[in-house]
């Protein structure tokens, strides 16, 4: 085992500009000793070619509601086509209705996390799900 930190890329897709959960969750996986990749804003095609390039094992979606199934289905529909779906998680964060919560576990999201979300609630996820290689 070699002491490689687990590697997430945090993005957000589209142009909604509500980062601050975003920002919040990105230091406390950097505090937490993870390494962190801050995508910013980038279209679902760049979210999976730098999650590929960096060779993540997380990748962190800021989502607004609304867009939250298509964006999603887009990532792991590009993600499954370039042979990596099965190497790395995908958690969702923003203000998505926990009725759709199931839906997107459903279609291969890890978790979800919505507003008032306890911060190493989600860093402690990603340290049991995720072992450091």
């Amino acid at each position: 085992m070699s002491d490689r930190k687990i590697r997430v890329l945090m993005s957000k897709p589209g142009i909604d500009g509500h980062w601050r959960g975003g920002i919040v969750v990105s230091r406390a996986i950097r505090d937490a000793g993870m390494e962190l990749i801050f995508g910013g804003f980038q279209n679902v095609q760049q979210i999976v070619e730098s999650a590929i390039q960096e060779d993540v094992d997380v990748i962190g979606l800021s989502i607004h509601s609304g867009a939250h199934f298509a964006y999603t289905q887009e990532v792991i529909d590009l993600l499954k086509e370039r042979g990596v779906l099965d190497n790395i998680m995908i958690l969702l964060g923003g203000v998505i209705p926990a009725k759709d919560f199931a839906k997107l576990k459903e279609m291969g999201v890890a978790n979800v996390y919505g507003p008032g979300s306890i911060v190493s609630d989600i860093v402690n996820f990603i340290k049991t799900h995720i072992k450091e290689k």
